[in-house]
């Protein structure tokens, strides 16, 4: 089954998309209430403010399209790790274009999913912050202000990747790059001209500071009294150890790697590593040991085939596990996996699995690894205490501190190999855990980016999709994607020549 790559003029007039003047960024939405009645239902009930982020990043067809592959954040990582050699297709099937390293022009829905997830995301931030231009008074109203922020940072964290050029061949962050539209409000202390100034394509230097200093922001905020809800659903919510995991991801990202060693040792206080019962627990509940975000899915907010665990997991009876296009590990990295390590038993070996009830899971390197609830209403998960350690450990690494990275590496390692007891590692050693235990989880494109890294699918007894074995050099064109068409007809400071090549 081949999937539509373009995003019809008509689909994006059907999502409001194609404006009729004024700028496309614009879309903030207005509200009835006055300033000081909006801070005061704020303060005292910030969930309703919120759930409509949470909401928005599990949104079914955002981009305006009914396909199964545009389920909000996670199709964004979903379709970034399947454009790695980590991922193996089985079959043509959704996701093929994103496998194909096809799915970047600015009149494709991959492009307008990726730019519309974010600033929109944006948007409704930008909504919270500006309730609070003075910063907020009580812990709710720090808390929800943090919040805002932290999601406005993550943003530009991921739309400074997927849509910016932002290293040099050398592997260094390229400052004077073009980089993305900013959104602000008032409240971050602009005067409305200033604001519609920033909706041009900043540097990139200019993009990461902001999200630094959101991100800074939201910790030093989330950290003055707010606890988030307890129970399912407050894992949904953002407190401070997930900003510190969001500013680890930050400071891995632009090579400070001393922040990055010290917010992931930060962000993962308090939580337990998952151990060998725990690594077969499907994937699937926020309130896992080592979850640190997530959402959690109810029969209201579930998507069926169009989600992410119909996508991923060979078990559940979605596209996966139904073997229309079933997601398995690749061959060469199943085979550096040591038959002693726990995380093996996450996916078939090449001969398959005959006794797995459903046709995925009987494949070749098929994965385990995510489970099924048998309602759909399986959590997603964002971000766990695992990829903390490996943020730390690669962060020491870089430093040249190998035996202080191995000690950090052995809280990970002590719960996945018995036995484990390397003394010193390296950047490489580092990566590759990272490769084994994130699999499937979102991080492969942005790990491939951000190190300079290429693909390589064609080597002896690949099991990739014989028409995508290709070899894709790090600072190819194919890592970036291109502006959506639509930004720059209605944004009168993008122009064509802005494009990305």
């Amino acid at each position: 089954m081949k999937t539509l790559k373009y995003l019809s003029i008509s689909v994006l007039l059907a999502a409001g998309l194609v404006s009729c003047g004024g700028d496309y960024l614009d879309t903030e939405d207005r509200t009835a209430l006055e300033p000081d009645a909006v801070a005061e239902a704020a303060g005292r009930q910030p969930d309703i403010f919120l759930n409509g982020i949470w909401s928005w990043l599990v949104e079914f067809g955002g981009a305006g399209s009914t396909d199964h592959d545009d389920f909000g954040l996670m199709s964004v990582l979903l379709a970034g790790d399947c454009m790695t050699e980590d991922i193996a297709f089985t079959a043509s099937h959704y996701f093929i274009y994103d496998y194909e390293l096809d799915n970047r022009m600015w009149n494709y829905r991959r492009v307008y999913i990726n730019w519309g997830t974010f600033y929109t995301a944006i948007s409704k931030a930008n909504e919270i912050i500006n309730i609070y231009p003075d910063g907020g008074e009580t812990p709710n109203e720090k808390g929800l202000l943090g919040q805002a922020l932290a999601i406005r940072g993550m943003s530009y964290y991921y739309l400074v990747q997927l849509f910016t050029h932002y290293l040099d061949e050398a592997g260094n962050i390229a400052e004077d790059a073009p980089g993305v539209p900013l959104m602000y409000t008032q409240a971050d202390g602009y005067t409305l001209e200033e604001i519609a100034a920033f909706k041009g394509r900043n540097t990139v230097k200019d993009v990461l500071a902001q999200c630094e200093k959101d991100l800074t922001r939201a910790v030093e905020l989330l950290g003055e009294g707010y606890v988030r809800p307890e129970g399912e659903n407050g894992k949904n919510y953002i407190d401070q150890s997930v900003a510190n995991g969001l500013l680890a991801r930050y400071y891995l990202l632009v090579q400070n790697w001393d922040g990055a060693a010290k917010a992931a040792n930060a962000a993962r206080q308090g939580y337990t590593q998952r151990d060998a019962a725990g690594l077969k627990d499907g994937f699937m509940d926020v309130l896992a040991s080592d979850v640190m975000w997530g959402f959690n899915h109810t029969a209201d907010t579930e998507t069926t085939l169009a989600s992410y665990f119909s996508h991923i997991s060979a078990i559940a009876p979605g596209y996966s596990g139904a073997g229309y296009c079933t997601k398995v590990m690749d061959a060469r990295l199943y085979s550096q996996i040591p038959d002693n390590d726990y995380r093996k038993q996450l996916f078939n070996g090449p001969e398959g699995n005959a006794t797995q009830k459903s046709v995925g899971a009987q494949m070749p390197y098929a994965p385990l690894k995510f489970g099924d609830k048998g309602d759909w209403t399986m959590d997603y998960i964002y971000m766990r205490a695992a990829e903390m350690v490996l943020i730390e450990a690669e962060a020491l690494a870089r430093q040249g501190k190998g035996a202080d990275a191995a000690k950090v590496m052995k809280e990970l390692m002590a719960n996945r190999q018995p036995g484990w007891n390397v003394t010193s590692v390296d950047v490489e050693d580092v990566l590759l855990q990272r490769r084994i235990e994130l699999w499937g989880e979102g991080f492969g494109f942005f790990d491939l980016k951000r190190c300079n890294k290429g693909i390589d699918r064609n080597y002896d007894g690949t099991n990739h999709l014989e028409s995508c074995r290709k070899v894709v050099p790090a600072q190819d064109v194919r890592w970036t994607y291109q502006i959506p068409q639509n930004e720059i007809q209605e944004n009168d400071l993008i122009s064509e020549e802005d494009q990305n090549p």
